[in-house]
Protein backbone atom coordinates (compact mmCIF):
# COMPACT_ATOMS: atom_id res chain seq x y z
CA UNK A 1 0.00 0.00 0.00
CA UNK A 2 1.14 3.59 -1.15
CA UNK A 3 0.21 6.69 0.53
CA UNK A 4 -0.04 10.20 -0.97
CA UNK A 5 -0.37 13.66 0.11
CA UNK A 6 0.03 15.53 -3.36
CA UNK A 7 -1.87 14.77 -6.34
CA UNK A 8 1.21 16.03 -8.19
CA UNK A 9 3.11 12.94 -7.32
CA UNK A 10 0.51 10.77 -7.48
CA UNK A 11 1.98 7.76 -9.92
CA UNK A 12 0.60 6.79 -13.64
CA UNK A 13 0.31 3.13 -12.40
CA UNK A 14 -2.50 4.41 -9.60
CA UNK A 15 -4.49 6.15 -12.14
CA UNK A 16 -7.54 4.00 -14.04
CA UNK A 17 -8.72 2.09 -11.19
CA UNK A 18 -11.56 1.74 -8.63
CA UNK A 19 -12.37 4.53 -6.09
CA UNK A 20 -13.91 5.30 -2.82
CA UNK A 21 -14.01 9.08 -1.39
CA UNK A 22 -14.52 9.29 2.55
CA UNK A 23 -13.22 10.06 5.61
CA UNK A 24 -12.51 6.43 6.70
CA UNK A 25 -11.94 7.51 10.44
CA UNK A 26 -11.04 4.05 12.27
CA UNK A 27 -11.93 2.10 10.00
CA UNK A 28 -14.61 0.27 11.23
CA UNK A 29 -16.66 -2.75 9.91
CA UNK A 30 -18.48 -1.06 7.97
CA UNK A 31 -15.83 0.48 6.19
CA UNK A 32 -14.53 -2.91 5.80
CA UNK A 33 -17.21 -4.05 3.73
CA UNK A 34 -17.28 -1.02 1.25
CA UNK A 35 -13.27 -1.84 0.64
CA UNK A 36 -14.40 -5.64 -0.16
CA UNK A 37 -16.46 -4.62 -2.51
CA UNK A 38 -13.70 -1.62 -3.62
CA UNK A 39 -11.41 -4.28 -4.17
CA UNK A 40 -13.51 -6.89 -6.11
CA UNK A 41 -14.17 -3.72 -8.23
CA UNK A 42 -10.50 -3.28 -9.14
CA UNK A 43 -10.33 -6.68 -9.63
CA UNK A 44 -12.62 -6.72 -12.02
CA UNK A 45 -11.37 -3.53 -14.63
CA UNK A 46 -7.90 -5.11 -13.59
CA UNK A 47 -6.92 -1.54 -11.75
CA UNK A 48 -5.80 -0.61 -8.38
CA UNK A 49 -8.12 0.00 -5.60
CA UNK A 50 -7.56 3.85 -4.75
CA UNK A 51 -9.05 5.59 -1.12
CA UNK A 52 -9.12 9.50 -1.60
CA UNK A 53 -9.33 10.81 2.21
CA UNK A 54 -9.13 14.06 3.81
CA UNK A 55 -6.52 15.58 6.06
CA UNK A 56 -7.38 17.00 8.06
CA UNK A 57 -11.45 16.01 8.79
CA UNK A 58 -12.88 18.90 6.57
CA UNK A 59 -14.91 19.52 10.01
CA UNK A 60 -11.79 20.85 11.40
CA UNK A 61 -11.64 23.16 8.77
CA UNK A 62 -15.29 24.67 8.41
CA UNK A 63 -16.77 23.87 12.25
CA UNK A 64 -13.48 23.61 14.27
CA UNK A 65 -15.48 24.34 17.87
CA UNK A 66 -17.32 21.02 16.39
CA UNK A 67 -15.32 18.91 14.86
CA UNK A 68 -14.85 14.96 15.95
CA UNK A 69 -12.41 14.44 17.64
CA UNK A 70 -10.45 11.41 15.50
CA UNK A 71 -10.59 7.73 16.44
CA UNK A 72 -7.50 7.14 14.32
CA UNK A 73 -4.26 8.92 12.79
CA UNK A 74 -3.36 9.41 9.30
CA UNK A 75 -0.67 6.79 9.17
CA UNK A 76 -2.51 4.31 10.87
CA UNK A 77 -5.78 4.08 8.88
CA UNK A 78 -3.91 4.16 5.63
CA UNK A 79 -2.23 0.83 7.33
CA UNK A 80 -5.98 -0.73 8.02
CA UNK A 81 -6.98 0.52 4.53
CA UNK A 82 -3.96 -1.56 3.05
CA UNK A 83 -4.41 -4.54 5.23
CA UNK A 84 -7.91 -4.76 3.54
CA UNK A 85 -6.17 -4.55 0.18
CA UNK A 86 -6.27 -0.89 -0.75
CA UNK A 87 -3.42 -0.34 -3.35
CA UNK A 88 -3.17 3.69 -2.69
CA UNK A 89 -4.33 6.12 -0.42
CA UNK A 90 -4.55 9.53 -0.63
CA UNK A 91 -4.88 11.89 2.58
CA UNK A 92 -5.77 15.01 0.04
CA UNK A 93 -4.62 18.53 2.28
CA UNK A 94 -8.04 19.86 2.71
CA UNK A 95 -8.01 23.53 2.95
CA UNK A 96 -10.25 26.25 2.58
CA UNK A 97 -10.03 26.64 -1.28
CA UNK A 98 -10.32 23.57 -1.76
CA UNK A 99 -13.97 23.02 0.16
CA UNK A 100 -14.88 25.67 -1.97
CA UNK A 101 -15.12 23.20 -5.25
CA UNK A 102 -18.57 22.67 -6.13
CA UNK A 103 -19.68 18.74 -7.02
CA UNK A 104 -19.45 19.16 -10.78
CA UNK A 105 -15.76 20.54 -10.58
CA UNK A 106 -14.83 18.23 -7.99
CA UNK A 107 -16.10 14.72 -9.92
CA UNK A 108 -14.44 16.44 -13.20
CA UNK A 109 -11.02 17.39 -11.07
CA UNK A 110 -10.37 14.82 -8.77
CA UNK A 111 -12.44 11.66 -10.02
CA UNK A 112 -11.77 11.96 -13.66
CA UNK A 113 -8.97 13.94 -14.40
CA UNK A 114 -6.77 13.57 -11.66
CA UNK A 115 -7.55 9.90 -10.80
CA UNK A 116 -8.76 8.32 -13.77
CA UNK A 117 -11.47 6.48 -12.31
CA UNK A 118 -13.07 3.80 -14.27
CA UNK A 119 -15.11 2.64 -11.00
CA UNK A 120 -16.44 4.29 -7.94
CA UNK A 121 -17.69 2.20 -4.40
CA UNK A 122 -19.63 4.64 -1.81
CA UNK A 123 -21.94 4.61 0.58
CA UNK A 124 -25.71 5.50 0.41
CA UNK A 125 -25.07 8.68 2.57
CA UNK A 126 -22.19 9.88 0.70
CA UNK A 127 -21.71 13.61 0.09
CA UNK A 128 -19.58 15.28 -1.97
CA UNK A 129 -18.64 19.45 -3.05
CA UNK A 130 -19.26 22.46 -1.31
CA UNK A 131 -21.97 22.47 1.09
CA UNK A 132 -22.18 19.03 0.32
CA UNK A 133 -24.12 19.78 -2.67
CA UNK A 134 -23.23 16.18 -4.58
CA UNK A 135 -25.77 13.41 -3.06
CA UNK A 136 -25.26 9.50 -4.07
CA UNK A 137 -28.03 10.52 -6.94
CA UNK A 138 -25.77 13.05 -8.41
CA UNK A 139 -23.01 10.62 -8.02
CA UNK A 140 -24.63 8.83 -10.27
CA UNK A 141 -25.50 10.51 -13.27
CA UNK A 142 -21.73 11.83 -13.25
CA UNK A 143 -20.63 8.28 -13.26
CA UNK A 144 -23.22 7.26 -15.69
CA UNK A 145 -22.43 10.37 -18.41
CA UNK A 146 -18.23 9.36 -17.93
CA UNK A 147 -18.86 5.58 -18.37
CA UNK A 148 -17.58 5.24 -14.90
CA UNK A 149 -19.65 1.92 -12.93
CA UNK A 150 -20.35 2.83 -9.54
CA UNK A 151 -21.39 0.53 -7.07
CA UNK A 152 -23.09 1.90 -3.65
CA UNK A 153 -22.78 -0.57 -1.02
CA UNK A 154 -25.45 -0.34 2.00
CA UNK A 155 -24.61 0.10 5.60
CA UNK A 156 -24.12 -2.68 8.63
CA UNK A 157 -25.48 -2.94 11.51
CA UNK A 158 -24.66 -4.53 14.59
CA UNK A 159 -27.22 -5.11 17.70
CA UNK A 160 -29.86 -3.24 15.77
CA UNK A 161 -28.01 0.19 14.94
CA UNK A 162 -25.36 1.11 12.39
CA UNK A 163 -21.70 0.82 12.57
CA UNK A 164 -20.31 4.05 12.27
CA UNK A 165 -17.33 6.34 13.55
CA UNK A 166 -19.29 8.51 15.92
CA UNK A 167 -21.31 5.39 17.49
CA UNK A 168 -18.01 4.17 18.25
CA UNK A 169 -16.48 7.52 19.18
CA UNK A 170 -19.10 7.40 21.93
CA UNK A 171 -18.59 4.04 23.24
CA UNK A 172 -14.40 4.91 23.27
CA UNK A 173 -15.11 7.95 25.08
CA UNK A 174 -17.41 5.74 27.83
CA UNK A 175 -14.53 3.13 28.50
CA UNK A 176 -16.85 0.89 26.77
CA UNK A 177 -13.67 -0.61 25.13
CA UNK A 178 -14.63 -4.11 24.39
CA UNK A 179 -18.00 -3.21 22.62
CA UNK A 180 -15.91 -0.71 20.50
CA UNK A 181 -13.68 -3.33 19.49
CA UNK A 182 -16.78 -5.67 18.25
CA UNK A 183 -17.76 -2.23 15.95
CA UNK A 184 -13.90 -1.88 14.55
CA UNK A 185 -13.47 -5.30 14.14
CA UNK A 186 -10.08 -4.98 16.33
CA UNK A 187 -9.13 -3.20 19.55
CA UNK A 188 -9.37 0.66 20.02
CA UNK A 189 -6.11 1.77 19.86
CA UNK A 190 -4.13 5.28 20.51
CA UNK A 191 -0.68 6.52 20.46
CA UNK A 192 1.53 8.56 22.07
CA UNK A 193 5.36 10.02 23.73
CA UNK A 194 6.60 8.45 26.37
CA UNK A 195 7.62 11.48 28.53
CA UNK A 196 8.97 11.25 32.44
CA UNK A 197 6.61 11.50 34.95
CA UNK A 198 6.69 11.94 38.92
CA UNK A 199 8.25 8.09 38.82
CA UNK A 200 6.07 7.11 41.43
CA UNK A 201 5.42 4.21 39.65
CA UNK A 202 8.97 2.99 40.43
CA UNK A 203 8.49 2.85 43.98
CA UNK A 204 5.70 0.63 43.81
CA UNK A 205 7.24 -1.85 42.08
CA UNK A 206 5.28 -1.42 38.54
CA UNK A 207 7.79 2.06 36.38
CA UNK A 208 5.15 3.32 34.36
CA UNK A 209 5.59 4.69 30.52
CA UNK A 210 3.78 8.06 31.14
CA UNK A 211 2.09 9.19 27.79
CA UNK A 212 1.46 12.90 26.31
CA UNK A 213 0.64 14.28 23.11
CA UNK A 214 -2.13 11.87 22.06
CA UNK A 215 -4.77 13.57 19.60
CA UNK A 216 -7.17 10.46 19.22
CA UNK A 217 -10.41 10.31 21.40
CA UNK A 218 -9.05 8.78 24.70
CA UNK A 219 -11.41 6.44 26.86
CA UNK A 220 -12.87 7.53 30.35
CA UNK A 221 -10.72 7.49 33.24
CA UNK A 222 -10.40 4.01 34.94
CA UNK A 223 -8.18 1.19 34.24
CA UNK A 224 -7.50 -0.72 31.29
CA UNK A 225 -5.83 -4.05 30.24
CA UNK A 226 -3.89 -3.16 27.40
CA UNK A 227 -1.50 -4.73 24.92
CA UNK A 228 1.69 -2.14 24.20
CA UNK A 229 3.94 -2.18 20.53
CA UNK A 230 7.04 -1.36 20.73
CA UNK A 231 9.24 -2.12 18.12
CA UNK A 232 6.72 -4.23 16.47
CA UNK A 233 6.59 -6.61 19.23
CA UNK A 234 3.50 -6.92 22.09
CA UNK A 235 3.61 -6.47 25.55
CA UNK A 236 0.73 -6.79 27.76
CA UNK A 237 0.10 -3.36 29.97
CA UNK A 238 -1.88 -2.31 32.86
CA UNK A 239 -2.71 0.94 32.20
CA UNK A 240 -3.94 3.65 34.33
CA UNK A 241 -6.08 6.63 32.72
CA UNK A 242 -7.10 9.14 35.22
CA UNK A 243 -5.58 10.79 37.95
CA UNK A 244 -3.93 9.17 41.13
CA UNK A 245 -6.26 10.25 44.17
CA UNK A 246 -4.03 7.85 46.50
CA UNK A 247 -1.58 10.41 46.62
CA UNK A 248 -4.06 13.93 46.04
CA UNK A 249 -3.03 14.00 42.05
CA UNK A 250 -5.48 15.30 39.97
CA UNK A 251 -4.02 15.82 36.89
CA UNK A 252 -5.49 13.63 33.87
CA UNK A 253 -2.69 10.60 33.13
CA UNK A 254 -2.48 7.56 31.02
CA UNK A 255 0.57 5.44 32.16
CA UNK A 256 0.69 2.05 30.76
CA UNK A 257 2.77 -0.30 33.10
CA UNK A 258 4.68 -3.16 30.80
CA UNK A 259 4.76 -6.51 32.02
CA UNK A 260 8.33 -7.12 31.72
CA UNK A 261 9.77 -4.85 30.26
CA UNK A 262 12.95 -3.75 30.84
CA UNK A 263 14.50 -0.89 28.43
CA UNK A 264 13.81 2.62 28.44
CA UNK A 265 10.63 4.16 26.58
CA UNK A 266 11.64 8.16 26.91
CA UNK A 267 11.29 10.02 23.86
CA UNK A 268 9.58 6.82 21.95
CA UNK A 269 5.94 6.69 20.42
CA UNK A 270 4.44 3.97 21.92
CA UNK A 271 0.94 2.51 20.67
CA UNK A 272 -1.95 1.33 22.84
CA UNK A 273 -4.69 -1.27 22.06
CA UNK A 274 -7.58 -1.26 24.89
CA UNK A 275 -8.80 -4.98 25.12
CA UNK A 276 -11.00 -4.29 28.28
CA UNK A 277 -12.07 -1.80 31.38
CA UNK A 278 -10.60 -3.78 34.25
CA UNK A 279 -12.39 -1.59 37.05
CA UNK A 280 -12.75 2.41 38.30
CA UNK A 281 -9.93 4.25 39.89
CA UNK A 282 -10.30 4.65 43.58
CA UNK A 283 -8.99 6.22 46.22
CA UNK A 284 -6.84 3.92 48.67
CA UNK A 285 -5.99 3.96 52.65
CA UNK A 286 -2.64 3.97 51.79
CA UNK A 287 0.49 2.57 48.95
CA UNK A 288 0.18 -0.71 50.48
CA UNK A 289 -3.14 -1.49 49.61
CA UNK A 290 -2.46 0.49 46.13
CA UNK A 291 0.21 -1.43 45.81
CA UNK A 292 -1.51 -5.11 46.37
CA UNK A 293 -4.43 -3.90 44.15
CA UNK A 294 -2.26 -3.41 41.25
CA UNK A 295 -0.60 -6.54 41.83
CA UNK A 296 -4.30 -8.19 41.00
CA UNK A 297 -4.38 -5.85 38.22
CA UNK A 298 -1.08 -6.95 36.65
CA UNK A 299 -2.55 -10.11 36.94
CA UNK A 300 -5.80 -9.72 35.11
CA UNK A 301 -4.06 -7.93 32.27
CA UNK A 302 -2.31 -10.55 31.75
CA UNK A 303 -4.97 -13.33 31.17
CA UNK A 304 -7.19 -10.53 28.86
CA UNK A 305 -3.49 -9.97 26.92
CA UNK A 306 -2.79 -13.76 26.78
CA UNK A 307 -6.58 -14.49 25.95
CA UNK A 308 -6.51 -12.29 22.85
CA UNK A 309 -3.17 -13.02 21.78
CA UNK A 310 -4.66 -16.62 21.41
CA UNK A 311 -7.52 -15.50 19.22
CA UNK A 312 -5.51 -13.46 16.68
CA UNK A 313 -7.12 -10.16 17.11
Amino acid sequence: MSLFRDLAQFPARCRGGALSIGNFDGVHRGHARLVQRLVAQAQRIGGPAVVFTFDPHPAQILRPERAPTPLGWTERNAELLGQLGVDAVIAFPTDQDFLQLDARTFFERIVCDRLGARAMVEGPNFFFGHNRGGTIDVLRQYCDAEGIVLEVVAPIEIDGQLVSSSRIRKLVAAGEVAAAAELLGRPYRIQGTVVRGAGRGNTLGFPTANLEHITTVMPSEGIYACRAWVDGCPWPAATSLGPNPTFDEDSLKVEPYLLGYNGSLYGHRLELDFLARLRDIVRFDDAEALRVQIDRDVADTQTVFERHQNVGD
